[in-house]
């Protein structure tokens, strides 16, 4: 595959990182994103304070015990130099955190006993309302760790952006100095080239289909794909019909007949999703006239990059949209 942004050095050693959990102290750079966690203050005395994406103050005194409520918080959180005593079961199976790390349920049943038997400093969670497997939020276990003596803060991460704010907020808390450069600004860098390339490009119209055992649904432009599509040059075919959102059919997609349809398989069974886009999808006889399909502009999404929070690897995903938007067009005409 062909690299838009050649990686330096530094973005390879931010793979290590990835799997060694290197500490670092008061990044340098800027945090992004709207409305999100404001940069906060340190002192060795009082530890460090800041406002979490749900405007909870929160003051970190210790970061030796953390828990992390989502397998990607968890993976920031090693990005960033720390260690977990405890994170949700997808922080195995998905980001095969390097921790000696207890399990405290899934990201969307966390069991508070759990974590409170751990004896952490401090607990990352997602203030999200929905995700993958239904999200529920976590904010319902707020008032319980608080009550245990658990400094505890809210994160909602959906774009690159949001990524990077996090990333901030978590290497000022660890204290290194060179992790968030290494994961966050050289990746930002790359970012920036990649659509620096897309300007002035317009890639057409775009589907985003999630399939999984129980249906098949289209993503809003506002979504982790989403964006990345619309910052690349592509208008997404829910902007102009909002219902596709919640009475998706076959029917309505010849209707919007968009140039590109991106596929991505979600849940327990690959095998079912895809048995569930066929059934409701593709054996339809009008699937073949759709432009995408004629055009073999149907893109199947890789979940490690798509599904999950791509993290210091955001660019690659950046990378493989820009590329089957613009650089595989050559090869399909």
């Amino acid at each position: 595959m062909k690299r838009i942004a050649t990686k330096t050095c530094a973005c390879m050693c931010a793979l290590v990182l990835a799997t060694s959990g290197s500490a670092m102290v008061g990044c340098s750079g800027n945090s992004s994103g709207n409305g999100g966690a404001q940069q906060g203050t340190t002192s060795q005395e009082a530890g460090y304070t800041f406002t979490d994406d749900l405007g909870n103050q929160v003051t970190v005194s210790s970061h030796e015990r953390v828990v992390a409520g989502m397998g990607s918080f968890a993976n920031i959180w090693e990005l960033a130099g720390g260690t977990l005593v405890g994170a949700s079961s997808d922080a195995f199976s998905d980001y095969h955190i390097e921790s000696k790390a207890e399990k405290v349920g899934d990201f969307s049943s966390l069991n508070a006993e759990s974590i409170i038997a751990l004896d952490p400093d401090f607990v990352i969670l997602t203030g999200a309302n929905s995700g993958r497997g239904g999200g529920v939020a976590q904010t319902d276990l707020k008032d319980t760790l608080q009550a245990a003596g658990i400094a505890v803060a809210y994160f909602n991460v959906t774009t690159f952006d949001d990524y990077l704010r996090m990333l901030k907020t978590c290497c000022d808390i660890t204290g290194d100095t060179k992790a968030y450069e290494e994961n966050g600004t050289n990746v930002a860098e790359n970012i920036a080239a990649i659509k620096k390339n897309a300007e002035g490009k317009s890639a057409g119209s775009v589907a985003v289909l999630t399939t999984y055992s129980g249906g098949t649904r289209v993503q809003a432009s506002s979504t982790q794909t989403g964006t990345m599509l619309a910052e690349l040059g592509a208008s997404n075919i829910t902007d102009a019909d909002k219902s596709l959102l919640s009475d998706y059919s076959p029917e309505s997609l010849v209707k919007a007949d968009p140039d590109f349809i991106f596929l991505l398989p979600m849940g327990d069974s690959d095998e079912a999703a895809q048995k569930a886009l066929k059934d409701q999808t593709t054996a339809n006889p009008a699937w073949k006239e759709l432009t995408a399909v004629k055009k073999g502009r149907v893109i199947t999404l890789d979940p490690k990059l798509f599904l999950y929070k791509p993290n210091n690897n955001w660019d690659d995903a950046y990378e493989e949209l820009y590329e089957a938007l613009y650089e595989d067009q050559h090869e399909q005409k």
